[in-house]
């Protein structure tokens, strides 16, 4: 569409909405703080996680790594123990490769310059952005969802949010109606993508710019933002085996180049030898967000020290007990399997 891209002509909108975030920002913890590493955090954090779900998984991460450093020293393993229930695992791997990146180019000093945050392993440019803004006072929209969402209904905009030119356009778009105040400007946005201009049935009567929206005024909010290429979810069968033995059971490590990276597994083959061992099979399913994935566990309870030794020593299992298996990170559904099977 057609638009005078003149900034003054629009950036009555962005004190609007810092005006109303002064008064209804959201009281959360790392609202208190400006330092970038727990802004860092937070933002990976819920990257992919409801505010609401992951607050005490932010919390408890913060409280066990309080700063670079402690994060750096730590072990992968723990990094991904205290990442569990939040998924998508490769960000906790990331956010721990990171802080070495910290500790080694940046001699501990969490980077300032937008350029420089953006070198950090997994961290994109809305991180970047978020982080620049509200710790540095860097000029930089946090463009993500809730800014594809609030600008196409205002501007009613049809740009399609699925392009690879989303990002660069849509922060152009933001500029018209940035303040000076980035940082407040970019957790207002946030907060009003989340609690009043929402995906569906959002607050339109409770929107501080509702007056300059042109998709409000035109009736047009659910045609906006435009999207339309979708990813098709892909089909994936796996099969596991819990091969256990007098309250122990045997899993390994997965690689970091697949679904659920560096979580521990169950075996997925097992040798002749233990077939007459399976007591039964059950298969579940689970939803990733570009996979469908149909899992069947077969419960292989040993009662050959023999066989269950010599199947150890050939495939180099670890051993753990059913008690300590929460200290292991498990995906989600071969958790409730274990959980299951402490209940039997």
């Amino acid at each position: 569409m057609e638009r005078d891209n003149k900034s003054s002509d629009f950036l009555h909108i962005g004190y609007k909405l810092l005006n109303w975030y002064g008064k209804n920002a959201r009281d959360l913890p790392f609202r208190q703080t400006k330092d970038p590493y727990k802004i860092w955090i937070c933002e990976i954090v819920f990257q992919q996680t409801r505010i609401s779900q992951g607050l005490n998984h932010y919390n408890n991460f913060i409280k066990r790594f309080p700063d670079v450093r402690t994060l750096a020293g730590a072990e992968e393993n723990e990094v991904l123990l205290y990442w569990k229930g939040l998924g998508y695992y490769s960000r906790a791997i990331n956010i721990h490769k990171a802080s070495q990146q910290i500790m080694n180019d940046y001699h501990g000093v969490f980077p300032a310059d937008y350029e420089e945050i953006l070198k950090l392993k997994g961290v994109g440019k809305y991180t970047a952005a978020a982080v620049s803004s509200i710790c540095f006072g860097g000029r930089m929209p946090a463009v993500d969802g809730n800014f594809y969402r609030v600008l196409s209904r205002i501007f009613a905009d049809d740009f399609d949010i699925s392009s690879s030119r989303a990002f660069s356009y849509f922060s152009q778009l933001a500029a018209l109606i940035m303040p000076e105040n980035v940082g407040d400007f970019n957790q207002a946005m946030m907060d009003l993508g989340s609690e009043i201009c929402k995906p569906k049935n959002p607050l339109c009567g409770e929107c501080p710019v509702n007056d300059d929206c042109l998709a409000f005024s035109l009736d047009r909010i659910s045609d906006y933002p435009v999207k339309t290429k979708k990813v098709k979810a892909q089909d994936l069968a796996l099969k596991y085996y819990f091969v256990h033995r007098n309250g122990k059971f045997l899993i390994r490590q997965r690689k970091d180049d697949f679904i659920w990276k560096k979580l521990f597994e169950f075996p997925d083959t097992i040798s002749e030898d233990l077939e007459p061992f399976i007591r039964n099979v059950k298969t579940v399913t689970h939803k990733l967000t570009h996979k469908n994935l149909t899992i069947e566990i077969s419960n292989v309870e040993v009662d050959s020290e023999v066989v269950w030794g010599r199947f150890i020593a050939q495939n180099h299992y670890l051993i753990t007990d059913f008690e300590d298996s929460h200290d292991k990170s498990f995906p989600k559904p071969l958790e409730n399997y274990i959980q299951n099977a402490l209940k039997d």
